[in-house]
């Protein structure tokens, strides 16, 4: 696991840690210092901590003028002990909410596992972000994270998307695809 890294590929249009809006804003991090790990696995020091012992995430790109962002996860997605989604919500996504972001696209082929418990912070969400026209959207999910998704009902309030080419595009034309596709879904 200490070999996969963030996505890179976009740090000369982005670096979170330079946005003063960002959670993130000035975090430094060490290219040889492993020191965080998901169950006693390290983790490549550029993943951030968000306040989950499980899930780790970089946000990739963020356009406030668009109001959208991109952010990478890895770990297990956790709700039933960990309440990962709350965690979620509180540290990341309510800050950048207060500044515009009202579409998330959250990449996800890195979540090893997802364990669902309440999905009330899933409706929430939803529901704030729609207020002002905007969605939530998982790409890239592993097939047994999936499924224990789409059982849990949580497609009620995030759409799941496949985009196995989004490393090779923008970050603005991902993000049109999935605002294109999410229009027609919406209708």
């Amino acid at each position: 696991m200490q070999d996969i890294e963030p996505f890179y590929n976009w740090r000369h249009l982005y670096i979170s840690e330079e946005d003063e809006r960002s959670p993130f804003y000035g975090q430094e991090y060490s290219e040889f210092e492993f020191s965080q790990t998901i169950y006693n696995y390290y983790i490549h020091p550029q993943w951030d901590d968000f306040g989950s012992r499980t899930l780790y995430m970089k946000i990739l790109f963020a356009d406030y003028e668009q109001g959208y962002t991109i952010i990478e996860l890895i770990g297990e997605w956790n709700d039933a002990i960990e309440n990962d989604i709350m965690t979620i919500r509180r540290n990341i996504t309510d800050q950048l909410y207060g500044y515009g972001i009202s579409k998330f696209i959250l990449i996800a082929e890195n979540v090893l596992n997802f364990h669902s418990s309440d999905d009330s912070y899933y409706e929430d969400w939803q529901q704030e972000v729609a207020e002002k026209g905007g969605w939530i959207v998982i790409v890239n999910m592993p097939e047994q994270s999936k499924y224990d998704f789409v059982k849990a009902r949580l497609t009620n309030y995030i759409s799941l998307m496949d985009v196995p080419q989004w490393r090779t595009m923008k970050p603005d034309l991902l993000f049109q695809q999935i605002d294109n596709w999410m229009l027609k879904y919406l209708e």
